[in-house]
């Protein structure tokens, strides 16, 4: 017996990977009482026994499932043997024994954060198997309870953090209609790589991007808000055209974190009358024109690379004759690389969606969630890339 109560001291009751308990017990008496009963309960436990606190305390391990602790120790006295295993292993069930007098302690050790008590003299084996058992379980449903608290209060902070994130236009003109969608390719994010923004500037001049970053995951979704930060702090500085662009392209080069990512944009300004605009497109998919002919993609000549592809790269400007009423859709290629049944989607077959919507009398709001929901319809399923849409549009009302 001497041997069995030195420090940290094992015994091998049964076969590897079977439950291991940490017996904290100063009795010889009592815990060879407790090894006999659990070899005959519960073959294949393995037990490490410990005489004191101390003892205990350097013999806990990650291994170790449940820990029997007698309350009366040398070391400790009551609660503060509990309060000691706990802090030192707190996702480890914790077992406690008591006397007959001291059955009271017991109820209060389970209210301090232990997960069952038993009393020393109503011990058998089978009693002892299911504490041990339900101890055990119980602490895992504890610990699962725990980590879903902690991730749903990290899910609702970083929500709160991304809603801080997502653009507010700046917007004055009444005359002009502003809708946008933006989803997300991450599930349970609402950030994605994909960014855009509205800013209307002193003279009356309104400016509008749309951008996708390479990629897919929370880094993109950093990097994208970044860009559109840095977009909007260049406008309202009165940077535009050629000029945004190339800082544009000088913030990514620095912001990025390896030499092969890069970002489309699509950048739009509106003149004051609002009759024409000059549009730049740096590697992104020309936007929809509707107006009194029908739906018909902007010019494909000219455009420039993507951002963070060739340094120095130019990007001409387009110019648009956009008349008394009009709608330009923006959008990142989420939209058009679901499939469709022959292939994917393509901006052939968003014209002709959006022809058919257009005829049928679909605007703003409605006109965006009819081509999503199309797109998700021939795709059979929801559009997996991060997906952005701005639509403006002027003197059409319906």
């Amino acid at each position: 017996m001497a041997a069995l109560h030195s420090r940290g001291a094992e015994r091998l009751l049964g076969v590897a990977g079977s439950p291991h308990l940490l017996l904290v017990e100063d009795d010889p008496g009592d815990a060879f009482l407790f090894e006999e009963l659990l070899a005959e309960a519960q073959p294949g436990v393995r037990i490490t026994v410990a005489t004191t606190l101390r003892e205990a305390l350097d013999a806990l391990r990650p291994e170790i499932q449940c820990v029997i602790v007698d309350l009366s120790l040398p070391d400790a006295q009551g609660l503060d043997a509990l309060h000691q295993v706990r802090s030192h292993a707190p996702t480890t069930a914790v077992l406690v024994l008591t006397g007959l007098a001291d059955a009271h302690v017991g109820v209060e050790a389970v209210a301090a954060g232990a997960q069952d008590y038993l009393v020393k003299q109503d011990v058998d084996g089978a009693l002892l198997t299911r504490a041990i058992s339900y101890a055990i379980e119980r602490q895992r449903a504890d610990e699962s309870e725990r980590q879903l608290v902690e991730a749903r209060a990290l899910s609702r902070e970083n929500a709160r953090l991304e809603r801080g994130l997502l653009p507010v236009p700046i917007l004055r003109d009444r005359t002009l209609r502003h809708h946008t969608r933006y989803r997300p390719g991450r599930d349970r994010a609402l950030l994605g790589g994909d960014f855009h923004d509205t800013v209307e500037t002193e003279d009356g001049t309104v400016h509008a991007v749309i951008g996708d970053v390479s990629g897919h995951g929370a880094d993109e979704a950093s990097l994208g808000v970044r860009l559109r930060m840095a977009w909007r702090t260049l406008v309202l500085a009165g940077t535009t055209g050629t000029a945004l662009l190339d800082t544009l392209d000088a913030v990514l080069q620095h912001e990025r974190w390896a030499e092969e990512i890069f970002t489309t944009v699509c950048m739009l300004t509106i003149a004051p009358d609002r009759r024409s605009a000059r549009l730049y497109r740096a590697g992104h998919p020309p936007p929809l024109f509707f107006g009194p002919d029908g739906v018909e993609v902007v010019p494909e000549e000219p455009y420039g690379p993507a951002l963070g592809l060739i340094p120095g790269a130019g990007w001409p400007a387009l110019e648009l004759d956009l008349g008394d009423a009009w709608t330009l859709l923006l959008y990142t290629d989420g939209l058009i690389e679901g499939h469709d049944g022959d292939g994917y989607l393509d901006l052939s077959g968003l014209v002709e969606l959006a022809t058919a919507a257009h005829g049928d009398g679909q605007r703003g709001d409605v006109l965006i969630d009819g081509l999503i929901a199309e797109a998700e319809r021939l795709n059979g399923d929801v559009l997996s890339d991060d997906l952005a849409v701005l639509l403006l549009s002027r003197g059409d009302d319906r």
